[in-house]
């Protein structure tokens, strides 16, 4: 991507404008169906305005990718300590609460650009696969930790937990999407629970 030239204030703030309305129609369009057009009547800002910070719609649609990760991972205050089962449980239930506030509408927003960039955009792919990186990290660092204060077995894996635990959210949210029921999310939420803490020590 190339690096927005927002060197003031105010071009900063036209920059985040932009790209805080190329996110949501994304989010609520896809890729496909939103236009630069588009962007420029969601952020009312000329089309000179626009190629001044981003080259083209990849250019826009890769920092797209960047802040709709900051988006998703900055929804969960709970990432920052999840080191505990009671910490654990927590964040799911913040997880199946956004479900709700949400009305179960969109899904995930990582997992949406997935399905539509993955096998047609390299760089969108490895973007995206770093996002889920950055999102499994802050449970398999607290299983960690768990680990060595005695509270998970030595003999498990919590890489390949943080994993499972993380498909089982993507699952839950197509389910969620689809039915348009966050119960959803909350079953498959409790399954993950219920297999971590077979793990417990």
């Amino acid at each position: 991507m190339t690096a927005p030239d927002a060197r003031t204030d105010k071009g900063r703030a036209t920059c985040n404008r932009v790209l805080d309305a190329a996110t949501a129609l994304v989010f609520e369009q896809g890729v496909a169906g939103t236009t630069l057009d588009d962007v420029r009547a969601a952020a009312n800002v000329s089309k000179g305005q626009l190629y001044h910070y981003f080259a083209d719609k990849a250019d826009l649609v890769h920092a797209v990718i960047d802040h709709t990760i900051e988006q998703v991972l900055g929804a969960q205050p709970a990432l920052a300590d999840l080191s505990s089962w009671a910490a654990i449980a927590a964040w799911f239930d913040d997880l199946v609460q956004l479900q709700v506030d949400r009305r179960a509408i969109g899904g995930c927003p990582i997992g949406g650009l997935a399905g539509e960039l993955a096998e047609t955009d390299e760089h969108a792919r490895t973007e995206l696969a770093a996002g889920f990186d950055r999102w499994e990290a802050p449970l398999r660092e607290g299983l960690e930790r768990m680990q060595a204060n005695g509270k998970l077995r030595r003999r498990a894996d919590p890489a390949r937990l943080a994993t499972a635990t993380l498909a089982a959210i993507q699952g839950g949210l197509v389910l969620t999407q689809t039915r348009r029921d966050p119960q959803q999310l909350r079953i498959a939420l409790d399954a993950a629970y219920a297999y971590l803490r077979s793990f417990a020590a």
